[in-house]
């Protein structure tokens, strides 16, 4: 491959005009070195109403896939998958891929899919999938919501956490987040103002 990486093929067989399809930045791009990892972005991005498949290979006859909202995720050991997962993040799908990233394969990846957007190593980073709100209000994250939901229900944190698949840890970093975006002290309150936002319809 001239340039030795596969977005510089892209642009060779192309032209200087690539287009990326849809728009790069709101599709999700991880690199994480286990499988534990990869589901832990495939059920977030399931939450957020991505649809997730195993495999990178796309046979959508459109170039564009971002409208899709689909979420493409596997092992990346090899040169030949390492195109086929950037060929889709280029084409807008998202990619949750597991490879070392300190291994050449890996370091190449995230180099590759760094031309293309944003590219996440922590699989507990936000998805950054949704544009800008455009309302003035608090706007939660799908994990925050899900969360403040099942304690709204009567579940403890450690339950909740559980439910949705999360350390605890991560869940009350979550509910911490939720507190600050809604202006709340206390969990109490952080629950008291999820559902008055979910009554008013916001």
């Amino acid at each position: 491959m001239p340039d030795g990486t596969f977005i510089a093929w892209l642009a060779h067989v192309f032209g200087d005009g690539l287009l990326m399809a849809g728009d790069p930045a709101l599709a999700p791009r991880f690199v994480v070195a286990s499988g534990g990892d990869a589901m832990t972005v495939v059920r977030k991005l399931s939450r957020a109403g991505w649809t997730t498949r195993e495999g990178f290979a796309l046979t959508d006859q459109q170039w564009d896939v971002s409208d899709a909202r689909l979420a493409l995720f596997g092992r990346v050991a090899d040169a030949d998958t390492a195109e086929l997962a950037l060929l889709a993040a280029a084409r807008g799908a998202g990619i949750v891929a597991i490879s070392d990233a300190a291994a050449e394969i890996g370091r190449a990846l995230l180099a590759d899919l760094g031309r293309i957007g944003p590219v996440s190593t922590d699989p507990d980073a936000d998805l950054g999938t949704e544009p800008e709100p455009s309302g003035s209000g608090p706007v939660l994250a799908p994990e925050q919501r899900a969360l403040l939901e099942r304690l709204a229900g009567g579940e403890t944190i450690a339950a909740a956490a559980a439910a949705e698949f999360l350390s605890l840890r991560t869940a009350n970093r979550r509910i911490a987040e939720a507190r600050e975006v809604l202006g709340v002290r206390t969990t109490r309150e952080a629950v008291l103002a999820y559902l008055r936002i979910r009554r008013e319809g916001t």
